[in-house]
């Protein structure tokens, strides 16, 4: 039964990514006064399956010089790094309850890192290794504000299982008392995925397409799935954190469908940053604020603890 469940809960993440990225661009079609995708099925509901047997059917290739194995093992292993990471989605009934959920979080998010380095070296083109430099560096810093976030909520509730979220805020989100910490998250959120304004990985102004490039068809959308369930997972994780977490409901999914919502629109208004711009943004603005959350978080839990058992 277990097997089962994981299995449909996989299936209907792929779904899901299929018809986020339907959402994308029909938000930014209207936000840029068009109609976007709209001849296939009804109002183009059946393009994104149209688009994913475009792509898996389309001829691969691989350049001359690239590392043969590796260079088509590597999409291969992003795709389930990101669909491995989704065992952590909180059933109510039936489920493989995840004491230490967040460690289990941090190991496997911060295993992207590998996907991103072999994509880039595996082909052998310059644009590819400049898209996986910035983009393991850009990962790396903003992990590290990603990790002191969820450290401070983690004193507070002293667990860290992902149910006990719902069941601390029941009463108050925390988002009430934190909210400075949930812009900060949203943006690293961002940066973590590789989203616009922080796409660096796949600077086509500079990069043509980054570590990427030689990557097409079949390739190219395992890439491209595990990118965009990574998204989802990243707002069903913010949902869970600061905004309820009360997963048996239907207003949960509306929450997490608005973040994704906010993904696009942020894509469609904000242009790209400057390397050096984000970088001070990680180590000069994040990370201070974050550490006087925890310390503050931290100093709330010790009177806590001294109030109600001493």
């Amino acid at each position: 039964m277990y097997m089962l469940t994981c299995l449909f809960m996989l299936i209907m993440v792929m779904v899901s990514v299929g018809f986020f990225t339907l959402l994308e661009r029909k938000v930014l079609s209207y936000m840029q006064i068009r109609k976007g995708p709209n001849k296939i099925g009804y109002l183009g509901l059946l393009q994104p399956f149209s688009d994913g047997f475009k792509l898996f059917f389309k001829e691969n290739i691989f350049p001359l010089n690239s590392n043969y194995l590796i260079y088509y093992l590597c999409p291969v292993f992003s795709l389930i790094q990101s669909l491995f990471i989704w065992c952590l989605f909180p059933y109510y009934i039936n489920c493989l309850s995840f004491v230490f959920g967040f460690v289990f979080f941090l190991c496997c998010s911060s295993l992207g890192v590998y996907g991103l380095i072999i994509c880039g070296w595996s082909s052998n083109s310059i644009y590819s290794i400049l898209g996986c430099l910035r983009s393991v560096s850009q990962v790396i810093s903003y992990e590290v504000t990603i990790s002191l976030i969820l450290f401070m909520y983690f004193f507070m509730l002293n667990s860290y299982n992902l149910v006990d979220y719902y069941f601390f805020q029941f009463d108050v989100w925390f988002i009430f008392f934190s909210f400075p910490m949930f812009f900060c998250w949203l943006s690293c959120c961002m940066a973590e995925t590789n989203r616009s304004p922080f796409d660096f990985s796949e600077g086509e102004s500079e990069l043509v397409s980054g570590f990427n490039i030689e990557y097409g068809g079949g390739g190219f959308a395992f890439l491209f799935i595990s990118e965009y369930s990574s998204i989802i997972f990243m707002c069903m994780l913010s949902v869970l954190v600061f905004l309820g977490g009360d997963f048996c409901s239907l207003f949960f999914y509306i929450k997490v469908i608005y973040l994704c919502f906010f993904f696009v629109w942020v894509r469609a208004s904000l242009p790209r940053y400057r390397y050096d711009k984000l970088m001070y943004l990680a180590w000069s603005s994040y990370l201070p604020v974050s550490l006087n959350y925890l310390f503050l978080f931290l100093f709330i839990s010790v009177l806590i603890f001294y109030h109600f058992f001493l």
